[in-house]
């Protein structure tokens, strides 16, 4: 069953977050002001935040210079997951991704469900890994950023989670590259 163990020491992790929209700016941008806030009231570092167009170059410009930037252990980016013609985060992101995450989606889909019903096949929200960072793809409302921080990212970037968390791994996600490059 999953708890947390109070024998573990909290371990702040860096988290940088990316608003993807067209319209929105620092004053406007509710999503990122939930994230954020979600983020420090957890203990964690916010490492950087910022807002980009609905650009498939612009997401993968930011998106990967926070992955090489020991800083950032984790981007969450929201906006740009539904199905306009101006939403291409996914397109801009899973491409990118060593390695894909599809329980991320099927569990954010599982607790969006609870809450919206089937409106919650209008998200594509995705995971995944990139350069030793992991990557989280949100819908750009409030709700779904409180859905994935409190449904499943405040456990899994908590050190105390147990049976097992994210954080726990993150030393050992660039083992690849190790090998690769001895």
């Amino acid at each position: 069953m999953a708890h947390i163990d109070e024998t573990r020491p909290f371990i702040p992790v860096g988290i940088a977050v990316l608003t993807v929209s067209d319209t929105r700016t620092l004053d406007t941008d509710r999503s990122g002001d939930t994230l954020v806030a979600r983020i420090r009231e957890a203990g964690h570092r916010l490492a950087d935040r910022a807002i980009v167009t609905d650009d498939v170059a612009a997401i993968r410009t930011k998106v990967e210079a926070w992955t090489r930037d020991d800083a950032v252990d984790v981007v969450i980016t929201t906006g740009g997951t539904g199905f306009t013609g101006r939403d291409v985060t996914p397109e801009a992101l899973e491409p990118l991704f060593e390695k894909r995450m599809d329980g991320f989606s099927e569990v954010f889909h599982r607790i969006s469900y609870d809450k919206i019903g089937t409106s919650t096949i209008q998200s594509r929200a995705t995971g995944g890994v990139l350069n030793a960072t992991f990557i989280f793809a949100l819908p750009g409302s409030p709700g779904a950023c409180k859905d994935a921080w409190d449904g499943i990212l405040k456990a899994q970037l908590d050190y105390r989670h147990m049976p097992c968390n994210f954080v726990e791994i993150m030393p050992r996600l660039d083992e690849h590259l190790k090998r690769t490059a001895g």
